[in-house]
């Protein structure tokens, strides 16, 4: 009987893997010549490409999940690939998502040649996906994340643009209409890429006017919830809350009452096609990148009225948290938008991700005139502690215990998970002594109002 070490393919494999150690030539030990690299990805047809090494400092703060997702990654490829712009514009949103799909689709193509290459030259590789599927498990732990990489950030760093105030990547010559690729590879690069020296985007602030929630701030800030509420409505929170409905509904009539025909038709469709965006406005108005603005230099007006203006204009519905900011500039700024009030889907499960989820559901506008600071203190399955400022609406967090508190919370962990949750009552909780609270107890209102579920 031929044993495992007797195998003829296994002895061919060990012999040639001695004479590759041997060799000082070997090209899996060797640099990777950043040229033919380039080259080889352009050639498969990606619009630009960059490179970046584990180390640069630009990556830092995403080594760590870089690292898990692929623990030998050495290098890490980034590019671009460009939209048609006139799709992405289109307030026919079908076209700008047909557009979004096939575009990821590519990314997606590109990247597996890429890593299939490096594998035929004994390079190990990996090349997470441009979009969904992600790790979709983790969408309601705040302090996780679904997505196995930063696309972003390594993009900056491999100097294929900056992040513009509407939070996209701008190529400085294809402008925000590009999606984004990476491949990780336990390989070094001859040379490595920088960010570029300058921002591409003109913050001309067609984004801010263009989004018909206000999620973006003429001062820069962002409003997370304000945009995942309504953009991606038909992804993972909208449809969690669907499936509720579904199961909340006592027939088909009240469901009709909850969800509606159109609802109904858009979910569909997401579940047959692929979740649709609805909105992407910042994306589509945004005149940046030398291949984008001669029209908006040519005549600004004249930009404003083709391009953002028909977005501005459409008849839709607007997906919005009751008692958000998004409601009430939804209400003001566009009038005859239809708003339909929906469940808050960032809701956490975790007291790490009650934390880390408070900046990206804080609405600043809602805790005008709000000077507090909050100090919690959870006991029991996740025992922590860490201090909440309010002020000039903007929340900041701190660890540990800061400053002279106006309110203090000591609290069973799962026990407020619960009450975040819906599933248990703070009266009672305050009252047998689960909850306790130190001050004007008010204070705990208008706390509740600046992150309304």
């Amino acid at each position: 009987m031929t044993t495992f070490d007797d195998h003829p393919t296994v002895r061919r494999l060990r012999a040639l893997q001695t004479s590759q150690d041997q060799d000082s030539q070997n090209p899996i030990l060797s640099p990777i010549d950043r040229d033919w690299l380039r080259s080889f990805c352009l050639d498969l047809g990606v619009d630009d490409v960059g490179f970046v090494s584990i180390d640069q400092p630009e990556v830092a703060d995403q080594r760590a999940k870089i690292l898990q997702a692929f623990p030998q990654t050495k290098s890490l490829i980034s590019f671009v690939y460009r939209m048609n712009r006139e799709n992405v514009r289109n307030p026919a949103r079908s076209v700008a998502n047909v557009e979004f799909h096939h575009t990821g689709e590519e990314v997606n193509i590109i990247a597996r040649k890429i890593v299939r290459e490096l594998e035929q030259r004994g390079i190990r590789a990996i090349n997470p996906a441009m979009g969904f599927p992600m790790e979709a498990h983790n969408y309601l732990d705040l302090d996780k994340q679904v997505w196995v990489v930063s696309h972003k950030p390594i993009a900056v760093a491999a100097g294929l643009g900056h992040m513009g105030i509407h939070r996209n990547v701008i190529h400085p010559k294809f402008g925000n209409f590009i999606l984004l690729g990476t491949v990780l590879m336990d390989a070094v690069v001859t040379n490595y890429d920088q960010p570029i020296d300058y921002n591409p985007c003109v913050e001309c602030k067609l984004c801010v006017a263009a989004c018909p929630v206000g999620a973006i701030g003429a001062d820069g800030s962002f409003n997370f919830s304000a945009c995942y509420t309504h953009n991606y409505r038909e992804f993972l929170g909208g449809f969690s809350d669907w499936a509720k409905n579904i199961a909340e509904s006592r027939t088909a009539k009240d469901y009709e009452r909850k969800v509606g025909e159109a609802d109904s038709a858009t979910m569909w469709q997401s579940l047959s096609f692929g979740a649709n965006y609805k909105a992407a406005y910042c994306m589509a108005s945004c005149p940046a990148g030398e291949d984008v603005m001669a029209p908006f230099l040519r005549d600004r007006k004249e930009f404003i009225q083709e391009v953002v203006k028909p977005l501005q204009d459409k008849v839709e519905t607007i997906y919005v948290i009751p008692g958000s900011d998004a409601e009430a500039h939804t209400a003001k700024r566009f009038p005859h938008k239809q708003v339909k009030q929906v469940r808050n889907s960032l809701v956490p499960t975790s007291i790490g991700g009650f934390k880390v989820g408070l900046p990206l559901v804080f609405q600043p506008k809602q805790s005008k005139g709000l000077n507090a600071i909050y100090q919690f203190q959870f006991t029991g399955q996740e025992a922590s502690q860490f201090t909440v400022s309010i002020s000039n609406q903007a929340c900041e967090i701190h660890d540990g215990l800061v400053g002279q508190p106006d309110l203090v919370v000591k609290a069973d962990s799962k026990t407020w998970i619960g009450f975040l949750r819906k599933e248990r009552n703070l009266v009672l909780a305050i009252l047998i002594g689960k909850v306790r609270v130190k001050g004007d107890i008010r204070l705990l209102l208008k706390f509740a109002k600046c992150f309304p579920t």
